[in-house]
């Protein structure tokens, strides 16, 4: 069973006695909406003592004076948020994020569109926030210029965090439904938020990569379910973890190995009943706690060509720890392959468990050293084959070239969608 680190568990009980001594903003309940965005920056990353706001629901704000992460960026608005959402057992969970709109009035047909953006693997310490880099308060993402290049477009930006990040927790990186329903609910939050001008009626777009990529990805799959109320049009999704499996084969003791530190500890944060803790050595708890202190560059820098084995007791290979399993007889392997991408999808009225109604984008670089070629094509042929429609672009590029060489045909293939152009995909 996983259990709290001392140091986490410090961290928990010490945000529960500030929870009872601090509050945060008036809300509206019924609106989900502050009446001013006044809260302290620290009220952003203090969770409540018991999560009870709807998913969506603006639990605080405040203002941002700047975003020095996004350089070319116009002249702009943006707050970061508090938000209500749900983990992947329906509990309630809040988020924090950053909505974005440029001062320039949209000036195009319709509502100003909005872009749910989750960004790519930035570590899982808590200083990795993505809104605190957003702000400038520590600098280790690089996906500000996609930022700039939506903003310049004229369209809202709403950029989750993603969950666990809020003081105490450890974000559960590459986790398929956290990831969806945070993404997906900070669109809902957009409009919520005083002053922001995004409508609820605006047409949505979704994009990630990598990280961002797959939680992009489950938004898209997670959309009509979850949230049917959003008017996505269309969802841009690369550099696609989507079977988590092959991705740590290729991972296991390689560069990037960090990559999977980082998602074996977030697959045991989401299931905490998994045997973990106990399968770990010295060296392994202390991996854990460096994991869980760092960036992405740290990440990279710190676990570069190890195997995971080597912080096990037993010294288990990934296929050894598949096949443990909880009391009730769940299996590691299961709750691993519960996290695909591309199966159970189909197309409206189909029956499928996840219903695409709108086109999809996948893209990878063709050099992708991350995320194995069989991967990428596996997950656009289950899309092809379930007849959802389907662009695919593969890019001369690395995994993480892959992402800043694509920015302005991802922008214009999102505008296609925002200006209701049709398209057939190229499956």
């Amino acid at each position: 069973m996983r259990k709290p680190l001392p140091r986490r568990a410090a961290l928990v009980a010490a945000t529960a006695l500030l929870g009872g001594l601090l509050t945060v903003p008036a809300v509206s309940a019924a609106a989900g909406t502050p009446r001013v965005c006044d809260a302290a920056d620290a009220d952003i990353y203090r969770p409540p003592d018991r999560a009870s706001a709807a998913p969506g629901a603006v639990v605080a704000c405040r203002r941002v004076d700047s975003l020095p992460m996004v350089v070319g960026a116009p002249p702009l608005e943006a707050w970061k948020v508090q938000y209500g959402s749900t983990d992947g057992r329906g509990r309630r969970v809040v988020v924090a994020g950053t909505v974005v709109v440029p001062r320039k009035p949209w000036t195009g047909p319709g509502e100003r569109p909005l872009v749910a953006f989750v960004p790519g693997t930035l570590g899982i310490g808590p200083q990795c926030a993505f809104s605190k880099q957003l702000a400038g308060e520590y600098q280790d993402a690089y996906e500000g210029p996609n930022l700039a290049a939506l903003l310049n477009a004229g369209y809202a930006v709403a950029a989750t965090d993603g969950q666990g990040y809020l003081d105490g927790q450890v974000h559960p990186y590459a986790v398929g439904a956290e990831a969806g329903h945070a993404t997906l609910d900070m669109a809902r939050a957009a409009s919520r938020v005083p002053g922001s001008g995004v409508s609820p009626q605006a047409p949505v777009g979704i994009w990630g990569y990598s990280e961002g990529g797959s939680g992009s990805l489950w938004a898209a799959q997670l959309a009509r379910s979850y949230a049917p109320e959003l008017n996505v049009v269309g969802s841009a999704s690369g550099g696609i973890p989507a079977d988590l499996k092959q991705v740590a084969s290729n991972l296991d003791g390689q560069f990037f190995a960090g990559f999977l530190v980082d998602a074996v500890i977030g697959l045991s944060v989401t299931h905490p009943d998994m045997p973990f803790d106990e399968l770990l050595d010295d060296d392994g708890r202390k991996a854990v706690r460096d994991a869980e202190s760092l960036c992405a560059v740290g990440t990279v820098a710190r676990f570069a060509g190890a195997r995971f084995e080597q912080y096990t007791k037993d010294r288990l290979t990934l296929d050894e720890i598949y096949a443990l399993h909880a009391p009730d007889g769940t299996t590691w392997s299961e709750v691993v392959d519960g996290n695909r991408l591309g199966v159970g999808v189909g197309t409206p009225g189909s029956g499928a468990r996840y219903e695409i109604g709108f086109p999809v984008l996948q893209y990878r670089g063709i050099l992708d050293e991350v995320i194995p070629a069989e991967t990428a094509d596996a997950t656009r042929r289950a899309y092809c084959a379930a007849g959802v429609t389907t662009q695919w672009t593969p890019y001369l590029g690395d995994h993480l070239s892959g992402d800043p060489q694509t920015i302005g045909d991802v922008v214009n293939w999102l505008g296609d969608r925002f200006e209701g152009r049709s398209t057939k995909g190229n499956c």
